[in-house]
């Protein structure tokens, strides 16, 4: 059942509620294009890069497991403040200490907030749009929408002050994100507090909706590629005097799938997460020869290709699915066990792939993640035509 809000929502909430979700995710890519000065002050390699990346995955996953039911029982507001201070801790920290240990921290703030908001934030949301018949596919639809277009902003905004001020170090987008980070923090007491249920365990697992694996694996897929090119690019456009576009890079990989979201709302959720199985190794053997050959029109076309999958079809998707399939007091739970998919991909390839860039050079890792991408959502799509059936029944 629904959980019940102990103040009716406020024509604000909403759209209140979508800043701060683009607050929290905001800054988790926020230094992207910073890791080649933060490796060269610290002397690490691409390998070491990625692993102070990985470090957000570290802290996000032990999140998912152990604190997807925390919003039931403390209400949803709590962990919302919690998350968007942590981002302003993890930004404080590389603002003090610019090195890559000072990053794998920043990276572990930023998980443990977004694990925070991941299952709550979309579950609050769905909340808020009352008892439509469409509010699980409005709510997961905006939530894909602010998150991802935080994701990529952060890196974007640090990429143009590095562009129009090369020599100011921190730049101002670390800065600045402080007192919005506080500001959000503290607007959320403007937000309807949903009934807390305090009988509820304190820790309680994911849950995974039948037939929802397929669209944990296409999501993982997708993030993998998103992954390796925050994680790994950077560094090859750095070796080349391109570090500053790495945040560009990144926005497009992640943000550019906003513009393919309405796209995917008029399909069904399984044929959008189809869509996007086609597009991710398509627009990602663009991007790698983009890297390969020096080519920043073909890295930017190749990651907006990307992005129209990662954060557009398959992230859109798969998440309206999940959140339709389940009850609504599962919501939160059933979300963290999609982000859960998602973040492993976000992780262990992008590690494996820094370790075969340092071993054997970028074009053989870009070329052996290309291959596995392309396996692998061949053989998702044929899954998910079969599955179709499983995806349709609520638990």
């Amino acid at each position: 059942m629904m959980l019940p809000t102990t103040s009716p929502p406020s024509r604000w909430a909403i759209p209140l509620l979508a800043v701060q979700l683009f607050l929290v995710t905001f800054c988790v890519n926020l230094q992207a294009p910073l890791v080649p000065h933060y490796a060269a002050a610290s002397s690490y390699g691409t390998g070491a890069q990625a692993l102070a990346f990985a470090c957000y995955v570290g802290a996000l996953v032990p999140a998912l497991l152990l604190l997807a039911g925390l919003s039931d029982r403390v209400g949803r507001r709590l962990p919302l403040v919690v998350a968007l201070l942590l981002g302003l801790v993890g930004t404080w920290l590389t603002l003090r200490w610019p090195t890559l240990v000072a990053l794998g921290g920043a990276r572990a703030c930023y998980g443990l907030a977004t694990g925070l908001v991941a299952g709550s934030g979309t579950a609050y949301m769905t909340e808020l749009y009352g008892d439509r018949d469409d509010a699980a596919t409005r709510g997961a639809a905006l939530v894909a929408a602010a998150t991802s277009l935080g994701f990529g902003t952060g890196a974007l905004v640090t990429g143009l002050c590095l562009i129009v001020a090369p020599s100011m170090l921190p730049p101002l987008s670390l800065w600045t994100y402080l007192p919005l980070a506080l500001a959000a923090a503290l607007a959320v007491a403007a937000l309807p507090a949903p009934a807390r249920h305090p009988n509820v365990p304190w820790l309680r697992w994911p849950v995974l909706a039948p037939g929802t694996v397929p669209l944990g694996m296409a999501i993982l897929l997708a993030w993998a590629a998103v992954g390796v090119v925050i994680g790994v690019v950077p560094s090859a456009l750095a070796a080349h005097g391109h570090a500053a576009w790495a945040g560009f890079a990144t926005f497009f990989v992640v943000s550019t799938g906003l513009l393919f979201q309405p796209a995917a709302r008029r399909m069904a959720p399984v044929r959008a997460v189809r869509v996007g199985l086609a597009l991710v190794p398509l627009g990602f053997c663009v991007l790698a020869l983009g890297v390969v050959y020096v080519s920043l029109p073909a890295i930017l076309a190749g990651a907006a290709v990307a992005s129209s999958a990662c954060y557009g079809f398959t992230y859109l998707g798969g998440l309206a699915a999940v959140n339709s399939a389940v009850a609504p007091a599962l919501r939160a739970r059933a979300a963290a066990g999609y982000f859960l998919f998602a973040y492993f991909g976000f992780s262990v390839p992008v590690v494996t792939s820094g370790w075969l860039a340092d071993r054997f050079g970028m074009p053989v890792a870009l070329a052996l993640f290309t291959a596995a991408l392309i396996v692998g959502s061949a053989a998702l799509a044929v899954v998910l035509r079969r599955e179709r059936a499983a995806l349709t029944r609520p638990v």
